[in-house]
């Protein structure tokens, strides 16, 4: 077999040499003949920063040079701006001195450029899910000439598509382009590590008509320096706390700890579960480090103005500053922040993906991965039941490294039988691109589309029935059906091209400069925390939804909440092992070891390690399932549809059940699990008000809903196995 690099364009071997590379990294090596020797569709599995993206576009370049094609060549896709901006300067880079144009394309590029790189037709775009809904919709008759001959299509994390709508939106529209195309184009996927992979890269590959073939780095144990500290935070107090006050000793070890690990190292990435946590770590630190003035500490989440989030990431690629980041999901991808010293994520991540995906953040420039964890813990009551006496969320933490460390084990892909909001979506993009269709020519046009081969002819003929009498669709006197009224306003405006949900936000300013967004507006007085600042509103204006605010001093209430991700079971089976078995974990800081040794005492005297019911009053009983969230879920629908009710202690860990004592709960189980309904009967039960609903399933008809929920939503084996063993633990 021929060296890769000799494989590569010569223009592009003297790019590798001009940045004096010592060395292919494996996956380059791996990725070069299985691109350029080959036609599969190729996914290129590795942890962040090992040149994935390199990996794809070396090969894609050299192709490109030496058959130019007769339109767009390459089409990235990501789901950030901030990553395409960041891919952009690293391929200008690389095409410098070439004739290969380069466009990127989201909302925040001036249409100039755009214009342009149309008229041309040719190179490389880069471009977002919502942007390329766009294109499809707004210029379809451009679409064969921009696309025709497209070789290569790169969708860059696919592990942060693969279980939204967003991931299937990008493959409709891969689909919907093919029809323009003289061949369909190779589809190379970019992804961290993933729980089986061959079934994402089948999920990649669409209809399955070419292969597709992984392409991984070597499941070698990479060291990595780990650590785990517990802190019994006192429990909220309300807020408006003067700045002086004296904080809890414990709540004060627990911000010192953190201050003193940011101060020892340069470069700090700290990652958070929720925005309200995030305000509240960067006013901690920014307490302690109040006089250092050659150190910055940051905000990032959805809700700080983009201009900030991006000085923030430039101050971490400053190799002369010290700094750090506190942020939210929005840094766990792969935007360029240079060189990270260490990662400290504060309580436990609801997945494993997510927790490798934030150590892989550290350890660049052959340096080992340097992470930290934090488990907080608020102050149990004085009379709280044992099970809320245990610290589930150490236990958590504890599961998933384990889980990945022992096992390398990833939570595998999810993937809905009946994406029903996500149809309504691309059966009025893929009308109101054409114009109409009849009703049959528009079957074949969306549910071939991959996401939508679960569904039916007849559930489709009743959305597009539904959808009729909704004014969303109107039908001619010759029986094609076009957009209505009402499905025109919903198609002209801007938010439908995004899958997710775009909420009106108030505007926060100070001055003339944007500090961020709220959900809701404050009154003129408060004092809220926003960017890592206290700022006090000033004036509201309603009409524009725009908040005025001055700075303040203090330490103030956030207000953001929300759930996380639903938890895998296998992730509760390993806290029930991390519960009863006796093993120590070295990487256990002293107060994480002493709280766990007084979890397995108090587990054992109370009988934990089993499903069996739990005595907790005389008309009620303890249930701690050992499932994951999607189980336990449909096991309080049971329940509930045999008038019992749960009071939820720990998500999914422990559940009270309220309605008769241990006998009778015994006795009710016996007879459900002798009279178990199924998915679509449960459903059935569902209040139309509590039916989970995504962005245009307001459309939909409840029926389909119910359907989507059963297939989707439910799992009715898991919860008998729940209800089964509870019983065999008695």
């Amino acid at each position: 077999m021929s060296d890769p690099f000799h494989q590569l364009a010569p223009f592009v071997q003297e790019y590798i040499r001009r940045e004096r590379w010592d060395e292919l990294r494996p996956v380059q090596l791996a990725a070069i003949p299985a691109i350029l020797d080959s036609e599969d569709h190729v996914l290129l599995c590795s942890s962040t920063a090992s040149g994935k993206t390199e990996a794809a576009f070396l090969p894609i370049i050299s192709e490109l040079l030496e058959r130019p094609p007769n339109s767009i060549g390459a089409l990235y896709i990501s789901p950030l701006k901030a990553l395409i901006n960041d891919q952009f300067q690293r391929l200008e880079d690389l095409l410098a001195g070439s004739d290969i144009p380069l466009q990127a394309w989201h909302g925040d590029i001036a249409q100039g450029p755009k214009q342009r790189f149309l008229r041309e037709g040719r190179g490389i775009l880069q471009i977002t899910p919502e942007s390329l809904e766009a294109m499809l919709l707004r210029r379809h008759l451009d679409l064969g000439r921009l696309f025709h001959d497209l070789r290569f299509v790169v969708v860059d994390e696919v592990h942060a598509l693969i279980n939204s709508d967003r991931g299937r939106q990008v493959l409709c529209h891969l689909q919907r382009l093919e029809r323009f195309q003289e061949r369909p184009p190779r589809r190379i996927g970019l992804s961290a590590t993933i729980g089986e992979p061959q079934l994402v890269a089948a999920w990649l590959g669409g209809d399955g008509e070419r292969p597709a073939r992984v392409i991984g780095e070597k499941q070698g144990r990479r060291r990595a320096q780990l650590g785990l500290e517990h802190f019994i935070l006192p429990q909220e107090e309300g807020a408006g706390e003067a700045e002086d006050d004296a904080h809890d000793e414990e709540d004060q070890a627990f911000h010192e700890h953190m201050a003193q690990l940011v101060a020892a190292w340069p470069k700090t990435l700290v990652f958070v579960n929720t925005r309200a946590m995030t305000e509240e770590i960067v006013y901690n630190l920014k307490q302690r480090r109040r006089n250092e003035r050659d150190s910055t500490i940051h905000a990032h989440h959805g809700n700080v103005a983009a201009d900030m989030r991006e000085d923030a990431e430039a101050d971490m690629r400053d190799a002369t500053r010290h700094s750090c980041v506190v942020a939210t999901v929005t840094l766990e991808l792969g935007i360029d922040i240079g060189a990270l010293d260490q990662v400290l994520q504060v309580n436990s991540t609801n997945s494993v993906s997510s927790l490798i995906q934030r150590l892989g953040r550290s350890g660049r420039r052959d340096n080992p991965p340097r992470l930290f964890l934090y488990s907080t813990e608020d102050e149990p009551l004085a009379n709280a039941h044992p099970a809320e006496r245990v610290p589930w969320g150490l236990l958590q933490a504890i599961a998933i490294v384990q889980l990945y460390h022992e096992e390398r084990w990833v939570e595998p892909p999810q993937i809905p039988a009946l994406p029903t909001s996500l149809l309504v979506q691309q059966t009025l993009s893929v009308l109101a691109g054409a114009g109409g269709f009849q009703p049959r020519e528009l079957a074949r046009q969306v549910l071939p589309l991959a996401p939508f081969t679960g569904i039916g002819q007849d559930q489709y003929r009743e959305l597009l029935l539904h959808m009729l009498e909704r004014d969303l669709l109107q039908r001619t006197v010759y029986g094609e059906l076009l957009i209505g009224l009402k499905g025109e306003r919903i198609v002209n405006d801007w938010h439908f091209y995004a899958t997710f949900e775009t909420p009106q936000e108030y505007v926060v300013r100070a001055g003339a400069r944007e500090i961020g967004s709220l959900h809701d507006a404050p009154p003129v007085g408060e004092v809220f925390r926003l960017a890592g600042l206290a700022w006090e509103v000033t004036e509201l204006d309603e009409a524009r939804h725009i908040v005025f605010v001055r700075n303040a001093r203090g330490r103030t209430p956030a207000s953001w909440t929300g759930e996380g991700p639903p938890l895998h079971h296998r992730i509760a089976q390993r806290v029930l092992q991390v519960l009863v078995e006796d093993a120590q974990y070295p990487w256990l800081q002293p107060g994480a070891q002493k709280r766990l040794a007084s979890a397995r005492q108090l587990a054992r005297a109370s009988n934990f390690n089993c499903q069996m019911l739990h005595k907790t009053g005389r008309r009620s009983g303890l249930l701690l399932p050992w499932s994951g969230t999607r189980e336990v879920s449909t096991l309080q629908l049971l329940l509930k549809r045999i008038g019992l009710t749960c009071n939820v202690i720990a998500r999914p860990y422990a559940l009270k059940i309220n309605g008769g004592d241990q006998a009778d709960l015994r006795e009710r189980f016996a007879q459900l699990l002798q009279n178990m309904p199924d998915a679509a009967t449960l459903a059935a039960d569902i209040p139309a008000t509590e039916l989970p609903r995504g962005k245009f399933d307001r459309h939909v008809p409840e029926s389909l809903l119910r359907a989507a929920w059963a297939a989707d939503g439910l799992d009715v084996r898991g919860a008998r196995q729940i209800l089964e063993q509870a019983l065999a633990g008695d």
